[in-house]
């Protein structure tokens, strides 16, 4: 799905979360209205919210009077209320919102989700352990972003059988159909521009991106 600048952003649920969701949107610039059921969880977040209420997004009455079909995003946070959250985002498409990006709590909370039309849904907590266990068991990769099911984009560190050579003795595009995007070096330079003829340095890091399982593989 294509990602438009939006500049109005509904968060249903203000916990840890969801406060970090509106707080990173206020410093993006972002107008930001915070919904929460508990009274304490919206006067913690005033400080990064455009407008705070109090109320149950469940309550088709109290959510038509929000004006969800103004917003250009509507997050729903609610992580620990599966009825709550199902109910909000199915509350939230009939009512006109333009898109609905919900929370999961487990991988069936997230097929209802998007049965019960969220447009996407994420779920932090697969997301963070699937990079713990990679970043411990494979220490040479030092960053790592999933873009489908197979392709990932990953931070590598280069490898010592690397080193000395440049990136057309490498041919990893042939070699291990890798695509390479980026690289950092020793002191810190980053350059998106990939220049074939660049000598790889140790301690250089390169941005990579291809099939998620093939690179894991190769950096194994």
């Amino acid at each position: 799905m294509a990602k438009d600048n939006i500049d109005s952003a509904l968060v249903i649920g203000l916990g840890r979360f969801g406060f970090h969701v509106a707080k990173k949107f206020n410093e993006l610039g972002i107008d930001v209205m915070g919904i929460d059921i508990k009274e304490d969880r919206v006067t913690a977040a005033t400080d990064v919210l455009t407008r705070g209420l109090i109320g149950n997004t469940t309550n088709a009455d109290f959510l038509k009077s929000c004006g969800v079909g103004n917003f250009d995003l509507c997050v729903v946070t609610i992580g620990g209320d599966f009825e709550a959250s199902l109910e909000t985002t199915w509350q939230l498409k009939q009512l006109g919102a333009k898109k609905v990006i919900a929370r999961a709590s487990s991988a069936i909370h997230e097929q209802f989700l998007l049965r019960n039309g969220a447009d996407e849904s994420i779920y932090p907590e697969r997301q963070d352990a699937q990079w713990l266990a990679y970043r411990y068991s494979l220490p040479h990769i030092l960053d790592y972003t999933r873009l489908d099911q197979e392709n990932a984009i990953f931070e590598i560190e280069v490898p010592t059988s690397w080193v000395g050579k440049s990136l057309v003795e490498i041919d990893a595009r042939k070699k291990y159909d890798l695509n390479i995007i980026g690289s950092k070096h020793p002191d810190g330079r980053v350059s998106t521009h990939v220049d074939p003829e660049q000598l790889l340095e140790k301690g250089m890091t390169l941005v990579v991106s291809g099939d998620a399982q093939t690179i894991l593989k190769l950096f194994r």
